[in-house]
């Protein structure tokens, strides 16, 4: 995490910020002159007694990465609205490497968007999932067929001694987890 920069550089800085107010501490620090933000975002479809809505929230949430000098702008940068502080250790205030911050940012940009990435469930044909809820509870299925555009996914699975193959909902399988690529 530690990226060694000279003091009169700007470097990337994790900045804490109040709770969930990341959204208001980077539009302020944006208004500081000489401080860039990194502010990402992550946006996800869940159920809800509503039905399905898409909820955004950051991707660190109490956190956001600034690039600034520390000498000169510190306290400004501590002392704008929506902000707690910068993350210290003791009185070290350790700077985040260029380099990650630049793979985030480019992860990012592939969607098209400036600070949002947008996630869903990764699934593909052959899977092993379980159905969560409703009469098939806790059954075990084999998926079939991935219908992204209606959200819905054909699985396989064994009813009254017969192999049957049904549509459920995307939202409604407990999908095994998969490490990250």
């Amino acid at each position: 995490m530690n990226n060694p920069q000279p003091a009169t550089g700007p470097a990337w800085y994790c900045v804490k910020t109040q709770t969930k107010r990341e959204t208001v501490a980077a539009a302020h620090l944006r208004g500081l002159e000489e401080v860039e933000v990194f502010c990402p975002m992550l946006r996800y479809r869940k159920a809800t007694r509503r039905g399905k809505v898409w909820w955004v929230e950051a991707l660190f949430p109490g956190y956001v990465l600034a690039r600034f000098r520390l000498d000169p702008d510190e306290r400004a940068v501590k002392y704008s609205q929506g902000v707690r502080g910068l993350v210290r250790f003791g009185d070290k205030v350790p700077s985040v490497a260029d380099d990650f911050v630049e793979v985030l940012r480019q992860e990012v940009a592939k969607q098209g968007t400036d600070e949002v990435l947008t996630v869903g469930p990764r699934i593909t044909e052959g899977e092993e999932v379980e159905l969560a809820h409703g009469p098939l509870g806790g059954v075990r299925a084999t998926v079939v067929e991935v219908l992204p555009a209606r959200e819905r996914v054909k699985v396989l699975l064994e009813f009254l001694g017969r192999e049957q193959i049904i549509e459920v909902d995307l939202f409604s399988l407990l999908l095994p987890r998969k490490p990250l690529p």
